[in-house]
């Protein structure tokens, strides 16, 4: 890699870094959602919702196509991301 390359990465790196932190903020934020959406569960078979599930998952296939990002990578963020909150929420669930 040339000198000028190797610097242009070095700057979309540090770019990256930015919007990983935002991104970070973000995750924070949606963990506290879904710690309240816990607390308002009576069963553990209130966790998942299958339903609900395809519906976000068919509302994020169509917000990427219509801004020009391959659904694949959203659907396979979405479907990791859904899951890992599944096993939080199974992880944390209180009997009542």
């Amino acid at each position: 890699m040339s000198p000028l390359k190797r610097k242009k990465l070095g700057k979309i790196r540090i770019e990256l870094d930015k919007l990983d932190n935002s991104l970070i903020k973000i995750i924070k934020k949606r963990t506290n959602l879904v710690k309240k959406v816990l607390e308002l569960k009576d069963k553990k078979n209130q966790i998942i919702d299958q339903k609900r599930i395809n519906n976000i998952l068919r509302n994020i296939k169509k917000k990427s196509v219509k801004n020009k990002i391959d659904p694949k990578i959203t659907n396979r963020i979405w479907k990791n991301m859904i899951w890992a909150y599944i096993e939080y929420e199974k992880k944390n669930f209180k009997k009542k």
